[in-house]
């Protein structure tokens, strides 16, 4: 901890630009993502496909350019399984 009249970032617990905050955001769900992944691995992937369709669709379709290719991977299954699923539903 700083003396007095000296602050480190380490003192203060706010972000420091938007950018900051976005990170700690992602950070934080992540965490929460790998808490029901322990107590429920399937309900963790059902969650983790719903947050890339989201992304997905609010991004346009462009949300898997971002993506490194085990991550791309995981998009593309489960973007493929809702293209299954709203062809199926469509019948």
């Amino acid at each position: 901890m700083g003396t007095i009249g000296q602050l480190y970032d380490t003192d203060i617990d706010i972000a420091i630009d938007d950018q900051d905050e976005g990170e700690r955001r992602a950070l934080e769900l992540a965490d929460r993502i790998r808490l029901v992944a322990a107590q429920d691995p399937a309900l963790a992937q059902d969650l983790v496909d719903q947050l890339i369709v989201a992304l997905d669709r609010a991004t346009d379709g462009t949300f898997r350019e971002h993506l490194d290719d085990a991550a791309h991977s995981v998009a593309e299954r489960a973007l493929d399984e809702l293209d299954r699923a709203a062809a199926g539903s469509r019948r």
